[in-house]
């Protein structure tokens, strides 16, 4: 049974949308301009800024009456919220599992937040198992947290793909372990020349049809 190593935010659910549907009703609350929704999502940097360097930016612009602590809690809380999973994203994972896929997510990040999401947009009820970053003790792209992923499914890493949208971290975590990956474009165009994906999609929908046309 192959091993189906998939990144979570903006890959399996969509943190963007959830992340500037926040933003959009936060700057609305504040009275702050329209406009202002492009400079948070570049301080956000696509969930890549720590949650309280985030936090003491907004606080700082907008001069809140509000702990940082309290602001991290209600960013967070606000994108828990707005978090949705796909329902044919769901069944494109069921499908995978039904053809002998073993599906599990790798992600970096805060270990709370993460298995929140898991559980509050109810994938964790499509996954073998998850890795996070922070309760591993290694991110993506050390090879070391696919073996973790791997040994956690009880399953080996030879014959796995990858699917995940972040170069730095997804692609060239494929490329470190040996494996095909499928990467998410979002929009942008590859930005690396010391490593490629395998195949190059918009969605992992699309990326789970790839990969059922592949085996």
């Amino acid at each position: 049974m192959p091993l189906l190593l998939l990144s979570l935010d903006n890959t399996l659910i969509d943190r963007d949308g959830a992340f500037r549907a926040w933003g959009q009703d936060f700057l609305e609350r504040v009275g702050a301009p329209e406009y202002d929704l492009d400079w948070l999502l570049s301080v956000d940097a696509d969930g890549m800024t720590p949650a309280w360097d985030l936090a003491d930016a907004i606080q700082t612009r907008y001069r809140l009456h509000v702990s940082s602590l309290d602001l991290v809690e209600i960013v967070r809380e606000g994108l828990l919220e707005r978090l949705r999973l796909d329902p044919l994203v769901a069944c494109a994972l069921g499908i995978a599992e039904d053809a002998g896929w073993v599906p599990v997510v790798v992600t970096n990040g805060e270990t709370r937040l993460q298995e929140e999401k898991l559980r509050r947009t109810g994938l964790d009820r499509y996954l073998a198992a998850w890795v996070i970053s922070e309760e591993a003790g290694c991110s993506k792209p050390n090879p070391r947290i696919f073996g973790i992923a791997a040994e956690r499914a009880r399953v080996r890493l030879r014959g796995a793909w990858l699917i995940g949208d972040v170069p730095e971290a997804d692609i060239a975590g494929a490329d470190a372990i040996g494996v095909p990956s499928i990467w998410l474009h979002r929009g942008r165009d590859w930005p690396e020349s010391r490593f490629a994906p395998t195949r190059t999609v918009d969605t992992a929908i699309e990326a789970l049809a790839v990969l059922m046309g592949a085996t």
